[in-house]
């Protein structure tokens, strides 16, 4: 990783931040045009180009469910179901908090409820490596919201089959449909519908490149929850550190593809020497090593800062996904924080739990979105319904107020509508 002493923040953030390849937008636009208009014809055309499967049927059936059990372990299963029940706890005491409510004020009465939104799609990533936990992730706070339909779409491979342990993942946590694609295709799918897929009101989870620009051209006609892109993990420490530690996190962040962005944060530099040497000699031998070095070389960095305060400055800058504090006094530090997805304090919280079994959803923003969102949660999935009720006496007593307003701002029969009702 290349070592960088930051200077200025802003032009060092301008200088390090990855930027999306013009030509993706116009490959994914052409991909969310052609399934608009061609439907299921298209989506297996792009299957059949980027898994090499000609599909006949998109839809996984029962028999394929059923298949799947057979091939995951009694280990694997009890592993699901403890991400999920871990996850569940969180969700549903969330989910308590959101009352209904009514506001009375001078004879007027405002009625706010909670209510899940009718139907969502849920993208599990697949191909370079499995995503059940992804499968989790997103169906479970939808769930526990209320949600009704529940889609789930996730790449297949060159044999036609979903990973055996999403397909259950998907089943077990109440996936209503699931179906083989993925990529720009398959939020092209969810988002205009077709055939075999009706569309939705939602698109939530996390994905690669082309997947995360398709979410975010979509929007204009579909719900989505956050840009969550290509993984992201900033790393804040100091002399107390562990650098084995920091190393780890670092590579296990960095192996999910060669476009995650991970980086460490520092005002030493004998750590800085220290995480990138053990980097260096961990690289030679671990699994999935070309995805690491190719990740960690073209888009990660070790920063030296000057400061404590400067640390602090370049993470809500940069506002990683994960962010963990790995520093004498995390707590003082996080305080400071206000940008990250995530973050995780002290040397025993590293990221690659939080992504499990720790009771967190490691469906979280990037690309800065941190800066106005967190995780994933019951309340995307919940929207505020609000009803109004006012008296004839209640409108009298607003009257000059309405007069003086919609005077003000050149909308005469606005003041009409009310002062009709008042004769």
């Amino acid at each position: 990783m290349k070592i960088i002493k930051v200077t200025s923040i802003e032009k060092f953030v301008a200088k390090n931040t990855p930027k999306q390849p013009q030509k993706n937008k116009t490959i994914v636009e052409s991909i969310l045009k052609n399934v608009q208009k061609n439907g299921d014809s298209a989506i297996k055309k792009y299957e059949k180009k980027f898994s090499g499967v000609n599909l006949t049927s998109l839809r996984v059936s029962e028999s394929e469910i059923k298949n799947a059990y057979s091939k995951v372990s009694k280990f694997e299963l009890d592993s699901i179901r403890l991400v999920k029940k871990r996850l569940e706890k969180t969700e549903k005491t969330i989910k308590l908090i959101l009352k209904n409510k009514i506001i009375k004020h001078d004879g007027i009465k405002i009625s706010k409820k909670f209510n899940s939104i009718d139907s969502v799609g849920c993208y599990v990533p697949g191909g370079l490596a499995k995503y059940p936990s992804s499968a989790v992730m997103s169906i479970i706070p939808a769930k526990v919201a209320g949600v009704k339909r529940i889609v789930v779409v996730s790449p297949p491979n060159s044999n036609g089959v979903i990973d055996p342990l999403t397909i259950v993942a998907a089943n077990i946590c109440g996936a209503t449909e699931i179906y083989k694609t993925g990529g720009a295709q398959s939020i092209a799918a969810l988002s205009y519908g077709t055939k075999s897929i009706s569309k939705v009101d939602k698109i939530v989870g996390p994905g690669g490149a082309f997947v995360t620009l398709a979410k975010s051209l979509v929007s204009d006609v579909t719900g989505i929850d956050m840009l969550a892109g290509p993984t992201e993990l900033g790393i804040i420490a100091d002399n107390y550190a562990n650098p084995q530690f920091v190393a780890l996190d670092l590579i296990s962040q960095a192996e999910h593809s060669t476009d995650t962005f991970c980086y460490l944060i520092t005002n030493s530099q004998k750590l800085a020497k220290s995480v990138n040497e053990i980097i260096s000699e961990l690289v030679l031998s671990i699994e999935r090593k070309n995805l690491v070095k190719s990740s960690l070389k073209n888009n990660g960095f070790i920063a030296i800062c000057k400061s404590t305060s400067d640390m602090i400055k370049l993470a809500n800058t940069m506002a990683p996904e994960h962010l963990q504090i790995m520093t004498k006094n995390p707590e003082t530090l996080s305080s400071k924080i206000t940008t990250s997805g995530l973050v995780l304090l002290g040397n025993n919280s590293p990221s690659s739990a939080s992504d499990y079994v720790l009771g967190s959803n490691h469906i979280l923003p990037t690309n800065g979105f941190g800066k106005i969102r967190g995780s994933l949660s019951v309340l995307d999935f919940i929207k505020i319904n609000t009803e109004i009720s006012c008296s004839k006496s209640s409108l009298s007593k607003i009257s000059k107020s309405l007069d003086v307003l919609t005077s003000a701002e050149g909308l005469p029969n606005h003041y009409e509508s009310v002062r009709g009702r008042l004769k």
